[in-house]
């Protein structure tokens, strides 16, 4: 057992390791667009091998094989070695990464992006992740560890977690690949949690782990040109409070 978690471990912090700088890093507005990328070129799609492994081999559980196979014994093992392990924890350390790329940003460490920026790349990561996690959850309707409910696939902790990792790394491994290690550290340990917790088999967590990290890279694809839709739009969007019959409101108006 130990050997699959320094094993996953290993894989979590490799993606770091041989991360090619292939999202959308900083120019004068924070990001190059995907004209200026040579996507021809097979190492830029180097980082997206690894999560794409781990996503392909939770959907592969998803039948009856080895790989669930040792679900079964990963679960089995755990439940007689830790019997009566109960600690929530991961319920709360999945939230550290953000809360470290926010802190890193009032001590004044020169992220890849303004926290603006930041901010707002939460957000759609946050909507990537919970719209692709719940709806597999929906659709595969597998059973918890614990029989608890039917909504195990993927792990929606160690996707949230991985998410964020992924985000604190891509901000700030400019300054220190020790930054990306230590979000991948408290990642891979709220994977290993949920496992303990008997909330979720092995391959929840693995699928769960690619899932957020690819949705993290999706968001800095992505939000170069959701940023200038938005920017654009915004110079014909006028926005103004209004008081009415003692009932306060705010008008929007928009220019065609």
């Amino acid at each position: 057992m130990k050997h699959i978690f320094l094993l996953f471990f290993l894989f979590a912090i490799k993606l770091q390791a041989q991360e090619v700088d292939t999202n959308l890093v900083g120019h004068k507005n924070g990001f190059k667009t995907l004209t200026e990328h040579n996507l021809s070129d097979p190492k830029k799609f180097q980082s997206y091998i690894i999560p794409t492994i781990f996503v392909s081999y939770g959907l592969i559980s998803l039948d009856n094989n080895a790989i669930r196979d040792l679900d079964l014994s990963t679960k089995a093992e755990l439940s007689e070695d830790h019997p009566k392990f109960a600690a929530h924890i991961d319920d709360y350390i999945e939230f550290v990464p953000l809360f470290a790329m926010y802190g890193l940003d009032i001590a004044g460490i020169k992220a890849k992006n303004s926290v603006t920026d930041q901010t707002a790349m939460v957000l759609m990561t946050t909507g990537i992740t919970t719209a692709i996690i719940t709806t597999l959850k929906h659709q595969t309707h597998r059973l918890r560890p614990d029989g608890s409910s039917y909504n195990s696939f993927p792990s929606g902790h160690t996707a949230t977690v991985f998410a964020a990792a992924e985000l604190f790394n891509q901000e700030f491994k400019g300054q220190s690949p020790w930054y990306g290690y230590a979000g991948y550290t408290i990642a891979t340990a709220t994977g290993i949690l949920r496992m303990y917790n008997n909330k979720h088999w092995l391959s929840d967590v693995v699928a769960g782990a690619g899932f957020g990290m690819l949705s993290t890279k999706l968001t800095y694809v992505l939000y170069p040109y959701v940023k200038k839709l938005f920017n654009r739009n915004a110079q014909h969007l006028k926005i103004a409070p209004t008081y009415q019959s003692d009932v306060m409101g705010v008008t929007l108006r928009y220019k065609l």
